[in-house]
């Protein structure tokens, strides 16, 4: 998460949709008045404890609303990046197992195992992002959504929008994996969508 007061914007990082790209690109148009937080390269926490508190960089906009209040936050220009739902699992996946053998042995069987333990469902980079960008209310709760699909297009239109030079994005901490579309079988392509059905209708995403 980048929350810059001087610039009146607010980037919220949703795991493996180019977060860390858009970051860098975005930090030297910081001062000292905004905040990041963020444990990858480094390690960055929020002034606010109970952000800080929370230990990693992907935010919901429901933790920070309920820190910061609605209020504060309709005044700040609010973005982030979703991406298909099919192939952020796999991606998530590849970076989790990066050292397991078994993943590369049988990457397939490896994710089917995964959806079924409780520790690995409940991490962050496993939420739905409609959950980590919506409100109480489920409604999103942002101003624009770009995509991992279209990234530096959209990252251009918010740099537009926020009246900051354009910049090339870098390729950062991406994972290894083949397509999603040659990894998943139906049944893991059914699972998924039952877990993801809502990121597919909210961001217009085919299965």
């Amino acid at each position: 998460m980048i929350y810059a007061e001087s610039q009146k914007f607010i980037f919220f990082a949703v795991p493996k949709t180019g977060t860390h790209s858009v970051r860098e690109a975005l930090r030297p148009h910081l001062s000292s008045a905004d905040w990041e937080q963020q444990l990858r390269y480094g390690e960055q926490l929020s002034p606010l404890p109970e952000i800080a508190a929370i230990n990693h960089g992907h935010v919901s906009y429901r933790q920070l609303s309920s820190v910061v209040g609605p209020e504060t936050l309709s005044r700040f220009f609010r973005f982030a990046f979703t991406r298909h739902p099919y192939d952020r699992f796999v991606s998530v996946c590849a970076f989790l197992a990066r050292t397991d053998p078994s993943y590369k042995q049988n990457p397939t069987e490896w994710m089917k195992s995964a959806l079924q333990r409780p520790q690995f469902c409940n991490r962050v980079l496993v939420t739905s992002q409609h959950a980590l960008l919506s409100d109480e209310n489920g409604a999103l709760g942002l101003d624009f959504v770009g995509r991992y699909e279209s990234l530096q297009i959209d990252f251009d239109a918010i740099c537009d929008r926020l009246k900051l030079p354009k910049a090339a994005l870098a390729h950062r901490n991406s994972s290894e994996h083949d397509s999603y579309q040659q990894l998943l079988d139906n049944e893991l392509r059914e699972a998924l969508w039952d877990r993801y059905e809502q990121d597919f209708s909210s961001f217009n995403y085919s299965p």
